[in-house]
């Protein structure tokens, strides 16, 4: 039977990244066959293994961790030690990539500044990501989600009704980063292949929060005009009789009318409060009372049935047991079993669709340091060198 050969069999990774940013961006590579070695600290590993509360109290596995680092190897080096920045700097000999979100001028500190990299590993690919960017005035703050929404403008874009900035609860400044970075590290791979040289690849959370407002700034760039989808046209959440459920009018001519003719009620666009999208903009805090009401009549599945109907977009709103019960879920493989040494975890899987990849994971997360003697045999460092690196705390037990 012949091997199968994922996309990136061959290619060897040096990962020093942790907590979402650099562990999601490895973990594609991972997942697609690239050969991860997470290099961790002695004693304490990525920091994301000990925010888990709910883990810290149970004693179990840190969920944060697990959904991150499948399919990837864990060593420990003391980067603090001048061995342990020595062993990095010859293992960074033999890899392709390197990946880490240090703070800008951490890297040079332990050798592992670009300008270094490039002079002594020309074809390498070194990665990295940060929070604001690797100069500038802000370069020097600490990368965090929350404030790459709060600096971007997205947070006060999403104002509550009270004129109150708003963090969005799911850290998408992290997850789209390191889907970004991990396009970069993949275009350096492919640029390589066809010049032979490396390149220094770099995302940070702020441009990509940046990026994803595209319209929004742009359309403020040209008329200062704020867009907001979910009020800016017929659209939001609402109460059923039974539950929740959303509906949006874009891209649907007179969606108003078309609604109230779906649940047979007085046509609202035929008041003058409401005859224009401006108006109805305008007049939000009046519209979405009355329309309200209509729907507290109906269960949930009524509404969409009625408002697929007449072509009107929607879809209910579920909360996780919904979700993970749902057979699209399934359907879609998106949720993939890992085990681990307290028992198998439900978590996300890749959202990614290869036809020539298999959709499952090939290697539990690791344990903190599992594969360090494994891993530094297959870099040339011997059993008694590894012995002595251990017994000075450079490597961990």
């Amino acid at each position: 039977m012949t091997a199968l050969v994922l996309p990136l069999s061959g290619v060897r990774v040096l990962d020093l990244t942790q907590v979402m940013l650099g562990p999601s961006a490895t973990q594609v590579l991972a997942d697609h066959g690239a050969d991860v070695i997470k290099v961790e600290r002695p004693e304490v590993g990525d920091i994301i293994r000990g925010i888990d509360q709910l883990a810290n109290s149970d004693g179990g596995e840190s969920a944060y961790f697990l959904c991150l680092n499948r399919n990837k190897r864990s060593i420990t080096i003391d980067l603090k030690a001048a061995a342990g920045r020595e062993l990095v700097q010859q293992m960074v000999g033999q890899v392709d990539v390197l990946v880490h979100n240090f703070r800008p001028g951490v890297a040079e500190r332990l050798g592992l500044g670009h300008e270094q990299l490039c002079a002594e590993h020309p074809r390498l690919v070194h990665a990295s990501g940060s929070g604001f960017g690797s100069d500038g005035p802000l370069a020097s703050w600490g990368g965090q989600d929350m404030l790459a929404q709060s600096v971007s403008g997205v947070a006060m874009h999403s104002r509550d009704d009270g004129g109150r900035p708003t963090l969005h609860p799911v850290p998408l400044a992290d997850f789209c980063s390191g889907m970004v970075l991990v396009q970069g590290i993949l275009l350096a791979l492919l640029q390589r292949e066809r010049t032979g040289a490396g390149q220094h690849v770099h995302v940070s959370l702020l441009d990509t929060m940046v990026a994803a407002q595209m319209q929004e700034i742009t359309q403020w760039t040209m008329r200062r005009f704020e867009t907001n989808w979910v009020n800016q046209y017929l659209a939001g959440v609402f109460r059923a009789a039974d539950g929740w459920f959303t509906l949006v009018g874009l891209f649907r001519d007179q969606p108003l009318r078309t609604v109230c003719r779906a649940f047979d009620v007085e046509d609202l666009s035929l008041r003058p409060e409401f005859a224009t999208p401006d108006l109805e903009r305008e007049n939000r805090a009046r519209l979405m009372p009355l329309l309200d009401a209509v729907f507290a009549r109906h269960p949930v599945q009524d509404c969409l049935d009625r408002l697929g109907a007449v072509d009107i977009l929607c879809a209910p709103v579920y909360d996780y047991d919904a979700l993970l019960a749902h057979a699209q879920l399934a359907r879609n493989d998106m949720i993939w079993e890992l085990d681990t040494p307290t028992g198998p975890v439900r978590t996300t899987g890749s959202p990614l669709h290869l036809s020539g990849v298999p959709r499952h994971p090939r290697r539990s997360p690791p344990r903190l340091g599992q594969h360090t003697d494994e891993v530094l045999r297959e870099f040339g460092v011997s059993p008694d060198r590894g012995a002595q690196l251990r017994a000075a705390g450079v490597l961990g037990p």
